[in-house]
Order: C-alpha cells, then structure tokens, then sequence
C-alpha cells in the first residue's frame, strides 16, 4: 500500500506541476512548461515545449537531476555477520604445559581432541553503530576508514567428550559422560578499524572490498553441556583464556546485494598450554 500511495504523490505532484500557466511567446507558436517527476533515480525537473505541428510538450535535455548527497563523515548502523567457526591449532602437544593442561590418555593429547561439529559452530558479530569517514571519491571509486563497537561472539561444538575446569589449576578432561551437546562459547567487546574500497563495474553496481583489525577484551566464557544423566549445565569461567583478542578481518561483495566476511585471530584462546586460534568466515549484513 506504501508503493501505491507513493505513486499517487508522484502522479498528483507531475499533473500539478504539469498545470501551471503556459508562458506564451511573442509570436504565439510555442509555450514553455516544467515538469517535475519522482522515480527510483531521484527528482527530475525538466523543461517542455508545445511542438509546433501537434501542439503536443515534449521534454527538452536541459534537464535537471537531483540525488541524495553522500556526506564525507556519516554512521552506519545495524551490521551483522554470520559465519561458521574453525580452529586453526598450533599447539605443541609435547610440551610440558600442554601434557600438563590435558587430563586425558597419552594417545588423545593431540589436535584431534578438540575437533569440531564444523556446521554447529557458529561466529556472530553484532556492529550496533559504525561511524565512516570517506577517503577517496572519484566517478568509479570510493575509499572509506570506518571504526566503531560492537560484540564478538564464538561458539565451538565439540565432537568428543571434553570438559574445562578451573580448580586450583585449570584442566581440560575426558567426562565419563556421552554429551548431547558439548559448546564452548565466548563474547568479546570489540572495536573494529577497518579500510573499505568500492569499486564502479556498472551503472548502479559497485564491488566492494576491504581489510581491517579487530581488537576486543573477553566479558563472558562458558560452557554449555546437554546429557540424559545431568540435564542442561551452564558454566562460566575463565578456563585459562586470554582476557584480550585481536584479528584480521577482510570482505569481498557487491554492494547492496551480498557480502562475505572472513575473521582470523592472532592471539591464542589461552593463556597458556594449548595454541588455538579461531578462523571464521561467513555473510555480511550491512556495513560501509
């Protein structure tokens, strides 16, 4: 119903300005009218004149066109990315922290302890507000520095039995238990710096790409375990995880139609022991 009573606007605005007072000219043969029409391309006021055969008013070049300013320094708001999550495990699972950390058999000190229910594992990052500032214009290409705040959040599905604890020392162990489900999840608060380029292939058509940091400090880890014995149990904890995060980031779409995201953290999870670091990569709604 919006779309129909925007098109009644357009029309009653094109036959009111259609209607106003012909401006004769001295000889009499020709009378000059503006018309002014709404479409998705913006306003346009143009000039008309009576063809001097038919009578009928035709539309003259010396159009004027008016769009919407793109402002040097503006925010965008609401963007949000959803992905799936890997680890990238760089452990040494030899050493004397790592053998520590795991309390689990010999055979079972590996990477293969910490797989994944890849499709289950799952990164969403909320940007409620990104304040942009615009670099570069030129007909066919735009540069944009954008910063902001927003939250990181991680989950990891675990495929094997694990569980974190945090007594006297932290450990990872094997639960004698078959877990329905077995998460591993994190939130950061996070500012991101990133440079974002927008490039012209089309009339109305722009790829857009670009790179960035992340940097954010943990306010929430826990872990989330489903089992016929102990019903649903939530943890919170440090487990040994490192209070600070910082990643790569990048992206590559056409914009307005799709994005694609991609997150890689530098710092470890932990502290200490065990070197994961999560990879992510997903779709972008909203942004620069």
């Amino acid at each position: 119903m919006k779309l129909v009573y925007c098109l009644m606007a357009a029309l009653m605005i094109s036959f009111a300005a259609s209607a106003q007072e012909e401006d004769k000219n001295d000889d009499g043969k020709k009378a000059k009218r503006k018309s002014l029409s709404i479409s998705n391309e913006g306003i346009k006021v143009e000039n008309m004149e009576e063809d001097a055969k038919d009578g009928v008013y035709v539309r003259k070049s010396d159009s004027v066109k008016l769009k919407k300013v793109e402002k040097k320094f503006d925010f965008t708001y609401a963007a949000v990315d959803i992905g799936i999550n890997t680890l990238q495990d760089k452990t040494d699972y030899t050493s004397a922290a790592a053998q520590s950390f795991l309390n689990v058999p010999a055979n079972m000190k590996n990477d293969q302890l910490f797989s994944l229910r890849t499709g289950k594992s799952w990164n969403v990052n909320v940007w409620p507000i990104l304040f942009k500032a615009r670099l570069m214009k030129t007909n066919g290409q735009k540069l944009y520095v954008s910063s902001g705040i927003g939250l990181q959040m991680y989950n990891f599905r675990f495929t094997k039995d694990i569980s974190y604890l945090n007594n006297t020392t932290p450990e990872v162990y094997l639960d004698s238990l078959d877990f329905d489900k077995n998460k591993l999840g994190f939130t950061y608060l996070s500012v991101p710096l990133a440079f974002t380029a927008k490039t012209k292939i089309a009339k109305g058509t722009w790829i857009v790409y670009g790179a960035g940091v992340t940097g954010g400090y943990r306010i929430s880890s826990w872990t989330k375990q489903i089992s016929a014995e102990r019903g649903k149990q939530k943890n919170h904890d440090a487990f040994n995880f490192n209070d600070f995060n910082a990643c790569v980031t990048g992206e590559i779409g056409v914009s307005g139609v799709f994005r694609i995201y991609a997150s890689y953290q530098l710092t470890s999870l932990h502290e200490t022991a065990l070197a994961q670091h999560p990879f992510s990569i997903g779709l972008r709604f909203g942004g620069v």
